[in-house]
């Protein structure tokens, strides 16, 4: 039985910058080709968080990641090109001139790595409630925009907050694909900034903490490889 539809997909091939959306895509068992395929270090920090990102840098929540050469499903092991549009002009990604602009931005030192399985914190797919997203924005008094959140999957289920988390343990079927959903998104301080102007607002983390003990959204893996696309029904 249908619980609700597909609303957004959107995808982030560089960690912490702006994302794409798209009309449909085609998963596997390690997540949607390309999404965060590159991200930023920080030179000389071992610890397991190594990640550089708006936290950082909020600058990087302006720059567009475009991709380019051979950016198909087909070709998930070869990196793409990609050019970054940033407010300060273009750059490819793995010139010295974007490492130098982000170094310029932040005041520290990054470099960039790739994985074609991903650089994700925890799993390979997240998906979120549009119902999850309005009620922490409203709460926070902010523009209710799934970007914020920096999900995979955005899914409308009805009127309920955080009815996903009730998702846990199980298999959801959405278009041509199966999920395993694992645990809730605990989240961040990313969640504060906002995606438009990269600005912090602590109250949206304040209030997902009080309504929701800091998690929004659902960590989850492929258990069935196949294409899923906005409109599609979400089947639990």
């Amino acid at each position: 039985m249908s619980i609700g539809t597909i609303t957004h997909i959107a995808r982030y091939p560089v960690k912490s910058m702006r994302g794409e959306s798209l009309d449909s895509v085609e998963v596997d068992f390690v997540g949607l080709p390309f999404d965060r395929a590159f991200a930023f270090v920080q030179e000389g920090l071992y610890t397991s968080f190594p990640w550089f990102t708006a936290r950082d840098c909020p600058q990087m929540l302006l720059c567009q990641p475009v991709l380019s050469g051979g950016a198909s499903p087909e070709h998930r092991h070869k990196p793409p090109s990609v050019n970054v549009v940033t407010p300060e002009g273009e750059f490819d990604l793995t010139s010295p001139e974007m490492r130098a602009k982000l170094q310029e931005w932040s005041g520290k030192a990054p470099a960039l790595r790739t994985d074609y399985r991903g650089c994700q914190d925890v799993a390979y797919v997240s998906v979120i409630s549009t119902a999850t997203i309005r009620a922490l924005s409203e709460a926070a008094g902010v523009e209710a925009d799934h970007r914020r959140f920096r999900m995979n999957l955005i899914v409308e289920i009805g009127d309920e907050p955080f009815a996903e988390n009730a998702w846990a343990g199980k298999a959801v079927t959405i278009g041509g694909a199966t999920i395993a959903v694992h645990e809730p998104d605990r989240r961040c301080n990313m969640i504060t900034l906002s995606p438009e102007t990269g600005e912090s607002t602590p109250a949206v983390l304040k209030k997902a903490g009080e309504l929701n003990n800091a998690n929004a959204g659902m960590y989850c893996s492929v258990l069935v490889e196949g294409r899923i696309a906005v409109g599609d029904s979400v089947t639990l």
